[in-house]
């Protein structure tokens, strides 16, 4: 491979599948993620590089919520801490595919870092609204709890879906992809990371910041019920299929 370009075209080709990606995921971030990828190729970082410098991008800017008072400054570079980490996310599978040095531990550290990164998150909404806000009531402290115990739930279901569906798996069975449904790509916007960023360029205003992170959260809750929902029948229909 030689200049820019080249690698470019060549980690196009080494894309994942959009099945079950939402737009955000699939026009912004992975395009993004591409861009970081052939940055990191041509200075010879390796996905687990890239994976540390999405780690460090993404924590000094939750880090920040909870130790900053909220302010139109702090809500632009936490917004921009989070978007670069979400992209840096992307890049270190891309680089994985395009130099075929992925291996467990990759994968291993990319999910510990996002299950971290969704943890903290959260908890540092909880100490920001403790330190910061004017809150209408301590009702409100429950709110990053409840979004925190959804998200996690989330995340731990889906990965367990995907290690059992692939556990349940019959040699020789079909597995021919389904065509990528743009209208299910829409739909997955309110749960796509990159949309849940965009509350925080809401941080200078914390009344704005409190009815959108809110608003996320249920959202949140009902994207919750229905893949719980969808998970268990699919895993319940792969035992009968047996």
């Amino acid at each position: 491979m030689g200049n820019t370009g080249t690698v470019l075209r060549e980690l196009r080709g080494a894309q994942k599948t959009a099945k079950g990606v939402s737009l955000y995921s699939r026009y912004v971030n992975r395009p993004a993620g591409r861009v970081f990828a052939a940055g990191a190729y041509r200075i010879g970082m390796t996905p687990n590089q890239v994976t540390s410098t999405s780690a460090a991008f993404t924590f000094a800017a939750i880090a920040s919520v909870a130790l900053v008072r909220p302010s139109t400054g702090l809500a632009v570079a936490v917004y921009a801490g989070l978007v670069i980490g979400f992209a840096l996310d992307s890049a270190d599978g891309q680089l994985a595919r395009l130099t075929g040095r992925g291996g467990p531990d990759g994968e291993w550290l990319d999910h510990v870092v996002d299950c971290a990164k969704m943890i903290l998150v959260h908890t540092a909404v909880l100490i920001s609204f403790h330190r910061f806000f004017a809150l209408p009531g301590e009702g409100w402290l429950l709110l990053p709890l409840g979004f925190l115990f959804t998200a996690v739930l989330t995340f731990c279901a889906g990965l367990l879906r995907e290690q059992l569906g692939r556990a349940a798996d019959r040699p020789g069975a079909e597995t021919g992809a389904a065509p990528v449904s743009r209208l299910r790509a829409l739909a997955l916007l309110p749960a796509d990371y990159g949309v849940f960023c965009l509350v925080f360029p809401l941080l200078g205003d914390p009344t704005a910041f409190r009815i959108g992170y809110a608003a996320l959260a249920a959202v949140h809750a009902l994207f919750l019920v229905a893949f719980l929902t969808k998970w268990f029948r699919e895993l319940r229909a792969l035992r009968t299929a047996e």
